[in-house]
């Protein structure tokens, strides 16, 4: 009977454990990007000298139980989960100039995410990109860097994943510094993300790049215009 009665409370802790697990990481998720994140920016400054806040988010996503959650809360949880672990590694050896002066950043150091030892590079592209197949997570997923598309000072959560995947795409690509279209020569210069990632942006049905870009510009860019890719500043996109 006490066997009996033990089980049913551990049942119960991990049902509970579970259905207050990803609610409280959002909730804690979303705290820490409006208290850090501005225009943008990353305060990794103050991030470092409060560092024992990332650290308790980051040993939130490496314990996460994600067995029973949809798709929604899934593809939620891993975009606040990059962001998050690029600013922890970045607060760890802060100070950097920027993400790339720590080898490996990206495709090397692996974390514990939701119980797997992975990558930066592996969770955004096998547990996002290919799973669902969603070009917009490429504006964001924040690397670091000032040409990464601006980060976001809330988290994304399964009830605002769709209008705020939509919200910051149509940002990014509204935004005149981060995409330069040069109307009296008759000319776009893009990210590189679109240049690397070619692919991801034509796989739903857009006829090239700029047929996607359109979708989401407020004044489209002609099919007549020049296309050019203009170099990535891997400078950190830290608040000054």
């Amino acid at each position: 009977m006490k066997k009996l009665a033990l089980l049913s409370v551990t049942l119960l802790m991990a049902i509970t454990s579970y259905g207050a697990g990803l609610p409280t990481f959002y909730a804690e998720s979303n705290t820490f990007f409006n208290k850090y994140v501005h225009n943008g920016l990353v305060a990794y400054k103050s991030v470092k000298a409060n560092f024992s806040e990332i650290q308790s988010l980051y040993d939130e996503i490496g314990a996460m139980n994600l067995a029973k959650a949809s798709d929604k809360e899934k593809q939620a949880f891993y975009i606040n989960a990059y962001n998050l672990v690029v600013i922890y590694q970045v607060a760890k050896y802060y100070p950097l100039k920027s993400p790339l002066d720590q080898s490996g950043f990206f495709d090397k150091v692996k974390h514990q995410v939701a119980g797997e030892s992975i990558t930066l590079n592996f969770l955004e592209i096998k547990k996002l990109l290919l799973t669902y197949k969603d070009p917009r997570f490429h504006f964001v997923l924040a690397c670091a860097a000032k040409s990464c598309p601006p980060l976001a000072s809330f988290a994304f959560t399964p009830d605002n994943l769709d209008s705020k995947l939509t919200e910051r795409t149509k940002k990014a690509i509204n935004d005149k510094e981060w995409l330069k279209v040069d109307a009296s020569n008759k000319n776009v210069a893009l990210s590189k993300i679109f240049e690397w990632y070619q692919k991801d942006f034509t796989m739903n049905g857009a006829n090239s790049v700029v047929d996607f870009i359109n979708k989401y510009r407020t004044t489209p860019i002609p099919s007549s215009y020049a296309v050019s890719h203009y170099e990535y500043n891997w400078s950190l996109n830290e608040e000054r």
